[in-house]
Parts: structure tokens; C-alpha cells; sequence
């Protein structure tokens, strides 16, 4: 029988006059791994931080059980500015004990991409104060990984990590025995991760039995038993319900209620995009082009990205864009949205990009736009449009568009000076949304939006006119608003890939694979060793790693004896020149150890 990690009893937390959590009572047991989703601001992160005992409950309590190891991810991390990665990471373990230890060579290559942290400046000595807070949040993930835990707490952990980082993490956290307890907006990843779910709403937490696409089901089940209208069957969850029974069916394994049911509920919902439709519409918005590249090559400084490429983007597509870190994913929409602001008069380093005359575009970058901070959140929607055209006779207010982003009619009078990035992220999109453009560029627009903003804004992204190009780490968001994909594999190409993101995933093994087989073809040059010379290596070996053994002993004693005789000054200036000899004798062996390790 499993036994419960952490009892959460009838616990609440009040800020200012809102209830976050109204007497939750929860546990986690040995082998759970849950999902946390909600709105933002609905407490989520509250929750987990109480979980962890990070921040106290106004009323209620929380018990661990004895002797609990728990691993805690939150969204600041607290790391060692003036300490390298090393230190913070692996401690101060020898060279030969860490690259010894398979989870730890796994969580490096994992999460950097190799045991040398390429991309780091100084590998592991790479000190931590300058990075930028993406390579800090993967150092504390590491650090959380690298250490055995009865319970891992993770607030965002995909934040930061590209589609294989999010696919290596899932993968690292179904093989692991911890228990999980995971606040993520990334829905492809809960489903891959979780077994059950937590809703937060309005101070309750509902739970639920499966991963995201089982909780999807459930949730508008329980909705369609408790609606007592039909106006209220009418919402967004049975939208995504329609697409996860109609084109994704694999996804879920267990569903939890009658399939039955689930296809009554969708009988007469239409499909999520009724593409022929949106295509032709958007011809007549677009004409036949929208952007042409021949020939391009796209550059970074000195570097080259992209060589060559023709392509095209025409009206009506909607493509997602894939690649590793560096691949030139956002070089080539700016490049593109450089010729579109200019009307083809800058060019890329080479070739060139032919835009049609009509293109009307919005460019949704990772930087979130500067507003004045004294404009209220409708007064900034308002400044561009008061009402925007959707297409097929469909028309929304500025208040209208606002409600559907998560700003009911209170937040629209907030000053943008006091919204969230979250928010303020949300509030950007709006406005490019209201300018009515027929061509779309999203580089990360789920970065900081919650599950149910989400969801909205697929559902708006559904119904839009226009060409689109979306680079995104959330393989949910990518699935459910683009037709095609396409990929930077690094090799300055640009790919089709027919099966899409699965696919990225199998040709990015099959480099590395390809990479790490053809490594020793380099070292052909040098001589094989025999049979005898290998016997010998490992025999060396074990003799090296017994007298590291008996160093540390002698070492753990030596600091024993210099506390004892710390007011001894004589003595200990003795014992450490005893101490420096046996660090010196210690970093021999530890050369020599990794010399012989190749021999092997």
C-alpha cells in the first residue's frame, strides 16, 4: 500500500480580500505524479509552495512524513552567483566520480547537450552570475535531477528548454521512483508525465485520474452533467475535447468516463478549423502571394544559419517552426518581417524575399513591447482598434476580445504598469490581434499564458484568416494550430517534415547517434590497445580508486584533528601542509585515473 509523502488538511490562503484556497484537503503518495493546472492567479503556485512548506497556510496545516528528501524547482532560483556551475551542480565530486555516475553524464547531456556544456562559455567552470535566466533555470533543474528525492516539486520546469529538452525531461521523469507534483502549462508534457490531475479554480482543487487529454475528458463531462442549459454545454473545453477525440485519439489510453459520452457531447460540435474554408477566404484577403524567399542565406554576425533556402509561405498555411537553439528560427522571421516593414527593399545576406503587396503582418516577438504603464488595459486595446473583423461576419468589441484573454471587466481597468509578464504578454498579442493583420508571426506566444488563456487562444487562432508561422516548444500549441512543419536541423536547411514534431524528435537522435559513432574514427590513428594492456589499465584502475578511498579517509581525519586543535595554531599549520600534500597526491591519481580510463 502506498504510503502518503505530504498531507495538505483543510488548508486556505487569503491575499488581500481573495480567497486563493478555501479549506483544501490533499495528499500526495509514494509513486504519484500530478499535474497542477488553473488560471493564473488562481493559485497554483501558492499551492505547491505550501505543499513544500516554502510558505505557511493562514489556516489548516500540512505534514511531511519522517525523514522526507524533497526536491524543489520554484520560478527564482537560488544559486550561488559567484559559484561555477560545477560547484553548484555536481559539488565538489572528482572528475572521475561524476563522469563515473551514469544519471549525472544523463542529466548533463539531457538538459546542456553534452558532459562539456557546450554553449557555456567555460564549460562546467562557467561562472553563474552573468548567464541569463534561462541557462540559470537549467542549472537548478539540474542540480534538483542530479540528487535521489522521495518528492520532486517542479513550478514551469519546461520553461526555457527547447522540444528535446522537454521531450529528455518527460522521458527522465517517467524512469524516476520519486513522486512528482508538476505546475505546467505544457499540455503535450502533463500527458506524457501525469497520472493524475489537480484543477485549481476559485479556491477549490478538483482531481482527476489521467494526464492532461483524460482531464480534458472528465472536466466536461463533470461540466455536462452539472450544466442546466444548454448554453452552458457551449464552451471551449468541448471544443479541444472535439479535437482530442477526433484527431488525436491516441492520446489518451484510459479514458475515464464512456466514450459514448464523450461522442453525445460532440455530436454537433464542427470540427476545430474548417480548412477549405479559411483557405479560400484567405486568398481573397492575401492574393496568390504572400512570401517568396530564392536563395536565401541568412546570417547572425559572422555566422551563416541558413544557406540557400527557397521556399514559400502562401495564403492561408499555417506552419510550424521547429529546431534546436541557434538554428535560426527567429533570424528567419526577422529576416522576413525586415523585407515585409521595408516592402522588399532590405534583403537578407543573400537572395531574396519577394512579399505581396497586400501582406498585412504582425509580429509577435519574445520581447514583450513597452506600453505606458498609466494606460489601462482597455485604453491600450482601444488605442489601436474599438472593434475587430474575425472573418466569416464575425465581430468582437475591444471589451469583447479582452474577456476572451482572461481581462474581465474589472482588469480591464488596470494599469499595464501592474499586470503580470503573464499579462502583459497576453495584452501584446491582443493588440496585434486587433489590428486586423492577415499574416501572422508568433515566436513563443505561449510563454507565460495559462492553460485556459491557451486554449482561447487556439480557439481564436481557429477561426483567423491568414497565413501563419508559429515557433513554439509547446508540441501541444504547435499540433493544434498548424497544418505543416517545418524544421532547422542545425545544417543551415530548411525541412518539411511530413509526421511532424514525432519526426523532429527521430531525425535529432539519428544526428546525434550518426555524431557519436563516427567520434572514434577520429582516434583511428592510435594504436589499439591488446587484451593484456586493457587487463592492465583495469587492474591500475581499481588500485587507483582504492588509495582515492584511503586519501579521503586520511583527509576526513586530518579536518577532524584541525577542529579539535583549532586554537593550536602551530599544529594546525602542521596538519594542513599535511592536508595540501595529500590534495596535490589526490589530483595526480585523478589525471591518471582518466588517462587510464580511455586505455580501458
Amino acid at each position: 500500500m502506498a504510503v502518503n509523502l505530504v498531507n495538505v488538511e483543510n488548508v486556505s490562503k487569503v491575499y488581500g480580500t481573495r480567497a486563493l484556497l478555501d479549506g483544501v484537503s490533499l495528499g500526495v503518495s509514494e509513486g504519484d505524479r500530478i499535474g497542477v493546472v488553473g488560471r493564473n492567479g488562481d493559485g497554483k503556485t501558492t499551492l505547491i509552495r505550501m505543499l513544500a512548506k516554502l510558505e505557511e497556510a493562514d489556516t489548516g496545516r500540512v505534514t511531511h512524513s519522517g525523514g522526507l528528501r524533497l526536491g524543489v524547482l520554484t520560478q527564482h532560483d537560488s544559486l550561488d552567483s559567484t559559484a561555477t556551475v560545477r560547484h553548484e551542480v555536481i559539488r565538489d565530486m572528482a572528475d572521475h566520480e561524476w563522469a563515473g555516475n551514469a544519471k549525472i553524464r544523463d542529466v548533463l547531456t539531457g538538459l546542456f547537450g553534452g558532459l562539456d556544456l557546450p554553449g557555456f562559455p567555460q564549460g562546467l567552470d562557467t561562472v553563474i552570475g552573468p548567464l541569463s535566466g534561462g541557462e540559470r533555470r537549467r542549472i537548478a533543474l539540474a542540480k534538483l535531477l542530479i540528487e535521489e528525492q522521495d518528492l520532486i516539486v517542479l513550478d514551469e520546469p519546461t520553461n526555457h528548454l527547447d522540444v528535446e529538452g522537454i521531450s529528455w525531461l518527460a522521458q527522465h521523469l517517467r524512469e524516476r521512483r520519486s513522486a512528482l507534483v508538476c505546475v505546467t502549462h505544457d499540455r503535450w508534457f502533463l500527458d506524457q508525465v501525469c497520472t493524475r490531475m489537480w484543477d485549481v479554480q476559485k479556491g477549490d482543487v478538483y482531481e482527476y485520474e489521467g494526464g492532461y487529454s483524460d482531464y480534458v475528458f472528465a472536466r466536461a463531462e463533470r461540466e455536462r452533467i452539472a450544466a442546466t442549459e444548454e448554453a452552458k454545454r457551449q464552451n471551449l473545453v468541448r471544443k479541444e475535447l472535439a479535437w482530442l477525440r477526433r484527431g488525436a485519439p491516441a492520446r489518451t489510453s484510459k479514458p475515464r468516463f464512456r466514450v459514448e459520452a464523450a461522442n453525445e457531447l460532440i455530436k454537433d460540435v464542427p470540427p476545430p478549423r474548417d480548412t477549405s474554408e479559411l483557405m479560400k477566404f484567405a486568398s481573397s484577403r492575401l492574393g496568390k502571394t504572400v512570401f517568396d524567399l530564392e536563395d536565401v542565406t541568412v546570417q547572425a554576425g559572422p555566422k551563416v544559419l541558413l544557406k540557400h533556402v527557397t521556399w514559400q509561405l502562401g495564403p492561408g498555411d499555417r506552419i510550424g517552426l521547429v529546431g534546436v537553439n541557434g538554428a535560426g528560427k527567429t533570424s528567419l522571421l526577422r529576416a522576413m518581417a525586415q523585407a515585409a516593414r521595408t516592402e522588399g527593399e532590405a534583403q537578407p545576406a543573400g537572395g531574396r524575399v519577394v512579399v505581396g503587396k497586400t501582406v498585412k503582418l504582425a509580429y509577435l516577438s519574445q520581447e514583450v513591447a513597452e506600453l505606458n504603464p498609466n494606460l489601462r488595459v482597455l485604453e491600450a486595446v482601444q488605442q489601436v482598434r474599438d472593434r475587430v473583423d474575425l472573418g466569416k461576419g464575425r465581430e468582437m468589441t475591444a471589451g469583447q476580445l479582452c474577456e476572451t484573454f482572461g481581462f474581465s471587466k474589472e482588469k480591464q481597468w488596470t494599469p499595464v504598469g501592474d499586470l503580470s509578464g503573464g499579462e502583459r504578454r497576453r495584452l501584446q498579442l491582443l493588440r496585434l490581434l486587433m489590428d486586423e493583420p492577415n499574416v501572422l508571426f508568433l515566436d513563443e506566444p505561449t510563454n507565460d499564458l495559462d492553460i485556459e488563456t491557451l486554449t482561447q487562444l487556439e480557439d481564436l487562432l481557429d477561426g483567423w484568416p491568414g497565413s501563419m508561422i508559429v515557433i513554439s516548444h509547446d508540441r501541444f500549441f504547435v499540433e493544434r494550430t498548424t497544418d505543416r512543419v517545418f524544421a532547422l536541423l542545425g545544417d543551415a536547411t530548411l525541412r518539411m517534415l511530413p509526421r511532424g514534431i514525432d519526426e523532429y524528435i527521430e531525425r535529432r537522435h539519428k544526428m546525434e547517434e550518426a555524431a557519436a559513432a563516427s567520434a572514434p574514427v577520429v582516434q583511428k590513428a592510435v594504436p589499439e590497445k591488446s587484451a593484456a594492456d586493457q587487463r592492465a589499465a583495469k587492474k591500475e584502475l581499481q588500485k587507483i580508486e582504492r588509495q582515492l578511498d584511503k586519501i579521503s579517509e586520511k583527509e576526513t581525519k586530518l579536518h577532524d584533528q584541525i577542529a579539535a586543535n583549532a586554537t593550536d595554531f602551530a599544529k594546525v599549520a602542521e596538519l594542513d601542509a599535511e592536508l595540501r600534500a595529500l590534495a596535490g597526491e589526490r589530483e595526480e591519481l585523478e589525471m591518471r585515473w582518466l588517462e587510464l580510463a580511455e586505455d580501458a
